[in-house]
């Protein structure tokens, strides 16, 4: 997939936030841990959120590709946003997955542990 094809996908899932009520925080946040596609606020809870696009499920649905090694690196750099933001939510990772044009918005799809 390219870089277009994914800033298209992430930008359906913040206008899908948007409409359910979220503020987006941040977009593409980086450290020196990893990437976190989306931050986005709602009420007490910040969520972390991995987008998945796919044209096709051909290779399965999106969020069947959210890998350990991604959920370690998401983990790893939200303690660092956490630890950099003294405001006090409740936090929850979660994943949106677009595939074939159907948004699916996965809530608590893992944990800190």
């Amino acid at each position: 997939m390219s870089k277009k094809e994914g800033d298209a996908g992430e930008n359906l899932a913040a206008e899908y936030l948007i409409s359910k009520g979220y503020r987006i925080l941040h977009r593409n946040f980086r450290c020196r841990f990893g990437e976190i596609d989306i931050i986005a606020s709602k009420g007490s809870v910040v969520a972390f959120i991995e987008v998945k696009y796919r044209k096709t499920d051909r290779f399965g649905k999106g969020f069947e590709s959210v890998s350990q090694r991604k959920i370690e690196k998401i983990l790893k750099a939200s303690q660092y946003f956490i630890s950099t933001n003294q405001d006090r939510y409740h936090y929850r990772y979660d994943v949106i997955s677009i595939d074939n044009g159907k948004i699916t918005h996965i809530e608590n799809a893992f944990s800190y542990e």
